[in-house]
């Protein structure tokens, strides 16, 4: 069923329950107020009469027919009957010649015993008084005028009911058919969005309503895509570079040295470079392998608990296995005593990899090759800085640097393939940390590794 459908009988629904409970509310409280009312005229009727009856001395027979007769109540096929003690009928009077009425002695004595009787014979209302004296008085009427004035409430509310509803699943059908226009739109928008038209963006409208949100909500989705397919175009660009080279080189080389019969030394110095390639696309595979994995989630590597300052310990000598001329100098900084705010959940060696690499980097890039690795806490996040005394890192150059294979032009080393930083930035976002840099021209720079204790 369609959504607006589904809006309009809900809508519909509601209006019927309101309209229901309003319309019966009025039309209980007017039949309610019309049977007190004319219960209340039909009692004072008959205690007047029960006083004309306790003065027989003043008032005869005829005299109280004559008043009866007179007195309408606005009420019609009225009638008067009294009844002594021994329940004899002692007068009686009516509106229509003839009419009498029939009833169980048990009415006598109720009147007797509760003062007022209240019930009904056929369309007439019926009152049963008695005031301690020794007549019981029964009147009763027809109240035509409060009956039809209920008929054209009831038929009033009928038709207002009725209209009313009708105008609701009206209202509500153009309701939610206007309701949802604007997302039909942005559906038929995105439809119209595909991998080569990513450029493309939804528009979101002046007004700021739920409509807008979700078109600028989508309008960043679609962002965030495009810069995926970006950066995958570019790695997968740049990966194809990186790994034909080599296999160029060693195809070019072993097809030379078949080309004619060399001696031992010269095939030596061809598998000497053929094995130097081999390492260098072996390293770049490896690289290529890790950064796979963390380009993931969370969810695919195995979480723990572990010390951040254990794996500190561990960078010097992983830095000296890579080069013997880089150096690496350990600080920290007014570590508290309570063990527990040094650790972190996340995977051992991912951040030590994402640390490494950092860390070669700024040795790489500094004119000592050495780098300062400092420890520190606040509140409940861990700090991890590397500073170095290199060029410095240009200000638009600083976002660029986490991207796969980018090097800074002028500055590429004979070493590396340009992914160290990027794995270290999605091994530390993994880990639901940051990386910040700051950096001074000719001065160095310094990279602040952010990450959240196990206790936060």
């Amino acid at each position: 069923m369609p959504v607006r459908f589904r809006i309009t009988i809900l809508f519909a629904v509601i209006v019927f329950t309101l309209l229901s409970i309003v319309c019966g509310s009025v039309y209980y409280f007017s039949y309610t107020s019309r049977f007190r009312s004319f219960k209340n005229r039909l009692v004072s009727k008959a205690i007047t009469s029960a006083k004309l009856f306790n003065q027989s001395g003043t008032f005869d027979r005829d005299m109280i027919e004559r008043i009866d007769s007179s007195i309408t109540l606005s009420i019609k096929e009225k009638f008067v009957q009294v009844y002594d003690s021994t329940n004899a009928k002692i007068y009686q009077f009516s509106d229509l010649p003839g009419d009498t009425l029939t009833f169980e002695k048990e009415v006598l004595d109720n009147a007797r015993l509760h003062g007022n009787v209240y019930f009904r014979q056929g369309k007439r209302e019926i009152v049963a008084h008695y005031e301690g004296s020794r007549f019981v008085i029964i009147v009763g009427a027809l109240d035509q005028e409060g009956i039809n004035m209920l008929h054209q409430l009831f038929l009033i509310l009928a038709f207002s009911f009725v209209g009313a509803l009708l105008i609701a699943i009206l209202g509500g059908y153009i309701f939610s058919t206007r309701l949802l226009l604007p997302i039909r739109k942005i559906a038929d928008e995105v439809n119209e969005i595909s991998a080569q038209s990513l450029t493309r963006r939804i528009h979101a409208g002046p007004r700021e309503d739920e409509w807008n949100y979700l078109a600028v909500t989508l309008n960043q989705l679609l962002n965030r895509l495009q810069e995926s397919f970006d950066i995958q175009k570019r790695f997968i660009a740049n990966a194809s570079h990186e790994l034909s080279t080599p296999l160029a080189s060693i195809s070019s080389q072993l097809e030379v040295s078949l080309q004619r019969d060399r001696d031992a030394a010269m095939y030596r110095q061809v598998m000497q470079s053929v094995y130097e390639d081999v390492s260098s696309l072996t390293r770049l595979t490896h690289t290529l392998l890790e950064f796979a994995k963390a380009s993931g989630n969370a969810s695919g590597i195995e979480i723990d608990l572990v010390r951040i300052d254990e794996i500190l310990l561990q960078i010097p000598r992983e830095i000296q296995k890579m080069s013997l001329g880089y150096n690496v100098v350990l600080q920290f900084n007014e570590l508290p005593p309570e063990e527990e705010k040094l650790v972190c959940f996340g995977n051992e060696a991912l951040l030590l990899t994402a640390i490494r690499n950092i860390v070669v980097n700024s040795c790489k890039y500094s004119l000592d090759h050495l780098a300062r690795l400092t420890l520190s806490l606040k509140d409940n996040e861990i700090f991890v800085s590397i500073s170095d005394e290199g060029l410095g890192i240009p200000l638009e150059e600083r976002e660029r640097i986490f991207q796969p294979f980018y090097r800074i032009e002028g500055r590429q080393p004979s070493t590396g393939f340009g992914l160290g930083l990027s794995l270290a930035s999605r091994i530390i976002k993994l880990h639901k940390g940051t990386i910040q840099i700051e950096s001074n021209k000719g001065v160095g720079s310094v990279f602040i590794i952010m990450l959240p204790n196990a206790s936060k």
